[in-house]
């Protein structure tokens, strides 16, 4: 490919460039990656990461695990998060493959990629369940975005996109613009509580998103820190001013879960309500009611478990 004969053309030129200043045996030895000028090192671990990601690209080497988001009033499976898995040989995440490519340009087709990937995989969910995917705000204004949502099967109102990241002041105006049409079809919005100073707070106002997921900073402890629960209570209360649904990340034990229940939180998700499965089999289990033997069921598996802030990861 392209990228790989530009990766030998400079390490050829490398090697010419020092041979040339240099007639002995000594000259023709190729040299360590670490005698190179940092620039030129640079230019090649770039084009190595290049080649990595188009290849993964090209091959379709991903594949998508849904993770269950429950109803706490309701106790049921009420939608799911998609989170990518990568098919390689070096086990990094999901974090750090779309981080690469997002560092040589390629960081939209890798998740417009992994979008398509999620809408495929949804059609063996079960029908009522919402799917969440996680989205940049700057590919919402991609083109690409308008055209995925008419070439796949799952319907716009089964849709929330889950925003990675802020909006860009520069670029919020063009969000609303470009979004709009699509909520006014059913597409619902999601946030998360990365971002919650009061300017965050007051940009929130006028988005109305439909989903806001506080994670671990104000899960963690829940159940027995009285701070925590203030600030929680506080998020409810915000949530239910705006007519938002309000999820808790990365729930892992039944003591927070019982917690927030009662704080008032709409949904869960998280390793004691559900790990993310690629089985179809799983999903389809997920039509059942949580009743209290099957939480302490679920919570006992998780005991032993590495715990992980559930639905942190990109889709």
């Amino acid at each position: 490919m392209p990228e790989r004969a530009l990766l030998e053309y400079l390490l050829d030129r490398r090697q010419q460039d020092t041979a040339d200043g240099d007639t002995s045996d000594a000259a023709r030895v190729p040299q360590p990656l670490n005698a190179m000028p940092p620039h030129l090192a640079e230019q090649l671990d770039s084009l190595r990461s290049l080649s990595r990601i188009s290849t993964l690209l090209e091959n379709q080497m991903l594949m998508t695990a849904f993770q269950p988001i429950y109803g706490l009033e309701a106790k049921s499976v009420v939608g799911v998060e998609a989170l990518s898995r990568f098919v390689s040989d070096d086990g990094a995440s999901a974090e750090l493959w779309f981080a690469e490519a997002e560092a040589v340009g390629l960081g939209a087709n890798l998740e417009f990629s992994a979008l398509g990937s999620a809408a495929a995989a949804a059609a063996k969910l079960p029908p009522h369940l919402y799917v969440s995917l996680n989205i940049s705000p700057t590919s919402c204004l991609d083109p690409r975005l308008p055209e995925l949502f008419d070439h796949i099967d799952l319907p716009v109102d089964r849709i929330v996109l889950e925003l990675t990241d802020a909006i860009p002041d520069e670029e919020y105006s063009h969000f609303i613009s470009a979004i709009t049409p699509f909520r006014e079809r059913g597409l619902r919005i999601a946030i998360d509580d990365s971002h919650t100073s009061a300017g965050a707070l007051s940009r929130m106002l006028h988005l109305r998103p439909d989903f806001i997921k506080l994670g671990r900073n104000v899960i963690s402890g829940v159940d027995t820190d009285t701070s925590q629960q203030a600030l929680a209570a506080c998020m409810v209360d915000f949530a239910e001013q705006i007519g938002t649904v309000l999820v808790a990340e990365g729930v892992e034990t039944a003591e927070e879960l019982k917690a927030l229940t009662e704080l008032g939180f709409s949904a869960g998700q998280g390793y004691v309500l559900g790990r993310p499965s690629v089985r179809p089999k799983d999903w389809a289990a997920w039509n059942t009611r949580l009743d209290p033997d099957g939480l302490r069921h679920l919570a006992a598996k998780t005991d032993h478990a590495t715990h992980s802030p559930g639905g942190t990861e990109r889709s």
